[in-house]
């Protein structure tokens, strides 16, 4: 009797033991979605390449759902108010994950997610047309900005955008006060660019990829060498003698893959498990750089160190904001 009753705990203590593996075993057994800030384009399709792969991993397929709207907030609450089982991927960017709530546009911050794993960035340079005689790099052009205060004509797309506040910052270390005139799309604005309209523009990678004949890039914001790699070498910050602030992920787009912080913790292994899986894959990686966005190599434990920084030097490019339309401000007095 004794000895039955001693192997029916020991059967019970197993049992214990082995849920967390059973709950692992059977999950995902379903589709699991990534709700996707943004419409469809080039950061759609690298976040389906992801996609792809990690559904690989998981035997299910992961679907990007383009869910648009309020500068990517809305695809976080809608991802939130979905149930925290572990099948719904919040497609993490920077302008809703780390720059809204910065605006006070959010009630979250990033510290209220669970993160899987970094994804891609996507750098941003500073274009001129082809050909451009004026200048022949980027600190000539700050040269002549800073002996033409207000002259200097460009555009970042709309105003006060991520664009437009680290191109804000990189004219403020020069000294360089500049016109920035918004524009409807940046297609408009590179068609401006390119007619002569404007002196200088935000170029993105896809616009030069589609386009490497129509611009001269005179800096890369970025100090990965990746991102230098996908604008062709052009000269980057990294390259610059002077500190413009702008380090690690603040001056560019970025996605981090997240979750609702209540997902429990053994399906949350299974899904960091397989992005990283997915993003370690060679074949995954070149379909990533080939559109010109950069695989990032942080996983959940680099979370705090990459992300939280950012923040702070978003602050800092508002104030530089605030600082162009004042020095603007000055000289229309």
């Amino acid at each position: 009797m004794k000895s039955k009753l001693k192997l029916s705990i020991v059967s019970a203590i197993a049992a214990l033991i082995a849920l967390p593996s059973i709950a692992r075993a059977n999950f995902p057994e379903r589709t699991v979605e990534n709700i996707f800030p943004w419409t469809a384009g080039v950061a759609m399709s690298v976040s389906q390449i992801i996609a792809e792969a990690m559904g690989d991993e998981l035997g299910v397929s992961i679907p990007v759902i383009s869910t648009p709207g309020a500068a990517g907030t809305k695809a976080f609450r809608t991802a939130m108010n979905k149930p925290a089982d572990g099948y719904t991927i919040i497609d993490g960017y920077v302008a809703p994950l780390v720059l809204q709530p910065l605006l006070g546009n959010a009630d979250w911050t990033y510290k209220d997610f669970t993160p899987l794993h970094a994804g891609v960035s996507n750098a941003f340079s500073i274009g001129v047309r082809k050909g451009e005689d004026r200048w022949t790099d980027f600190e000539g052009m700050m040269e002549y900005g800073r002996e033409h205060p207000g002259e200097l004509r460009y555009s970042s797309g709309s105003r006060n955008n991520l664009p437009h506040m680290v191109i804000a910052k990189v004219l403020q270390s020069y000294g360089v006060v500049a016109q920035n005139i918004p524009y409807k799309t940046d297609g408009d604005a590179r068609k401006d660019l390119q007619a002569g309209v404007l002196d200088f523009a935000f170029i993105n990678v896809g616009a030069y990829l589609q386009d490497k004949d129509g611009y001269d890039i005179l800096l890369v914001l970025s100090e990965l060498p990746g991102a230098k790699a996908s604008y062709d070498g052009a000269p980057s910050i990294a390259d610059l003698d002077i500190d413009l602030g702008l380090s690690g992920l603040a001056p560019m787009g970025w996605n981090w893959w997240v979750v609702h912080p209540d997902t429990p913790e053994d399906r949350v292994a299974v899904l960091r498990e397989a992005m990283s899986k997915a993003m370690a894959r060679e074949d995954v990686r070149e379909k990533i750089e080939r559109v010109g966005f950069v695989p990032l190599e942080w996983d959940h434990a680099d979370y705090e160190e990459v992300v939280g920084p950012v923040a702070g030097q978003l602050s800092a490019m508002g104030d530089a904001l605030a600082w162009e339309e004042k020095q603007l401000e000055q000289l229309r007095n």
